[in-house]
């Protein structure tokens, strides 16, 4: 469980593919403080930690992972976002992350709005995947309340500190993002659907 708070970003430093799986070593400023078997969210996405070495770790990425994300898009010297498994008496304060991508969206538009940015997204729609106005969403794992909600877009504005500290002043017009939607909305579509059946 995760609240999309990024904790720190970290360096892809290598990839090594095996079959229809990636092994990704990273390097990050927290590296010394990992274990083995430990989750970390990267760019929203929930892996394992299997390997340390010095100040670098390794995690591998399965198919269904690499199909639903942009993990499997990563090249040397790519930055990710972190964010560590949320502690039990943590302060929640982002919103109930799973850790569990349910696709990609491309960024169609960047607007500087002179102290913030406005970032437009838009996805095909999937299942019960929906935004609502005001609502939550997590893109590369980072926290967001939806403005402008459609049915196969959305918009969020990114402050300062979170386009400094996260990979969000990587994303471009045509950047290929991961999308977590909110849990909550998933459930109540998915009632709804079956309820007027």
């Amino acid at each position: 469980m995760f609240s999309g708070i990024v904790e720190s970003v970290a360096k892809v430093v290598n990839i090594k593919e095996e079959l229809g799986n990636k092994h990704i070593t990273l390097a990050c400023d927290f590296t010394n403080e990992l274990k083995i078997d430990q989750s970390i969210a990267h760019n929203g996405v929930c892996l394992t930690v299997v390997e340390l070495n010095d100040d670098k770790y390794t995690v591998t990425a399965i198919k269904e992972t690499l199909d639903k994300s942009n993990l499997g898009m990563l090249k040397d010297g790519d930055i990710v976002n972190l964010e560590r498994s949320m502690r039990p008496d943590a302060l929640l304060d982002g919103h109930i992350v799973q850790g569990h991508v349910d696709q990609t969206a491309i960024c169609t538009n960047v607007a500087d709005e002179e102290g913030s940015w406005r970032f437009t997204f838009e996805f095909e729609p999937q299942g019960d995947n929906i935004t609502v106005e005001k609502g939550s969403v997590t893109i590369n794992g980072v926290s967001l309340t939806v403005v402008n909600s459609t049915q196969n877009s959305f918009q969020v504005a990114i402050i300062p500190y979170t386009f400094e500290h996260t990979n969000f002043c990587k994303i471009e017009k045509n950047s290929v993002v991961n999308i977590e939607f909110d849990i909550i909305g998933k459930y109540i579509a998915k009632l709804m659907k079956n309820y007027h059946k």
